[in-house]
């Protein structure tokens, strides 16, 4: 890319970066910046820049946040006796898109992956099981992306939940097995959430 002007390759090769952006697409996207209104560029920037310096994570659920609390955890109208556990801040919206679920969550942030050299210590299970041992909570929905890795992470947390009496439920298997919850649609996420079952 030699020809390309350097800040432009150089945005070409970090839209690459990003996930589903391929080089095709990161030239489309960087030449479409280039040929915008100056303000369109500024505003983009600017978004990312907010991003990067004012979201933190939930000192309760750890979900992304600009508040801490976040709004969910502060929500008293949300059933906080009912945790969803979810790998990723992202597979929140995609559960809350689909209307049909009104408690809290707590975000891992990954999965048990021994390949990977991650244990359930890189997780954040302490601090779940520090939620659950106030006392409060009588459901734990397991809502991990069906694929092997995060079977054995569901496995886990069934093992070290149900000794402490807590009822705890996975997802019904309307979701295929492989797929993740980012990219199941709405009627079918939801339908699993309202089929959960004991594990």
């Amino acid at each position: 890319m030699s020809f390309v002007a350097e800040p432009v390759a150089r945005l070409i090769e970090e839209f690459n970066k990003l996930p589903g952006i391929g080089p095709k697409s990161a030239q489309r996207l960087a030449y479409h910046l280039l040929n915008s209104p100056d303000e369109e560029g500024k505003a983009l920037a600017g978004a990312i820049l907010a991003l990067k310096e004012k979201i933190k994570l939930c000192s309760v659920c750890f979900n992304t946040t600009d508040c801490d609390p976040c709004l969910i955890c502060q929500n008293e109208e949300r059933d906080h006796s009912k945790i969803c556990v979810v790998e990723r801040a992202l597979d929140i919206l995609s559960l809350e898109r689909t209307g049909k679920y009104n408690g809290v969550y707590h975000v891992l942030h990954g999965t048990i992956s021994p390949a990977k050299g991650v244990g359930p210590e890189d997780l954040r299970v302490k601090e779940l099981l520090s939620r659950l041992q106030a006392g409060s909570v009588a459901e734990v929905i397991v809502a991990t992306n069906p694929n092997v890795e995060s079977e054995t992470m569901a496995m886990y947390l069934q093992r070290i939940i149900m000794p402490l009496g807590i009822r705890v439920t996975r997802l019904a298997r309307g979701l295929p097995f492989g797929a993740e919850l980012e990219y199941a649609d709405d009627l079918t996420l939801g339908q699993a959430l309202e089929n959960r079952r004991e594990f």
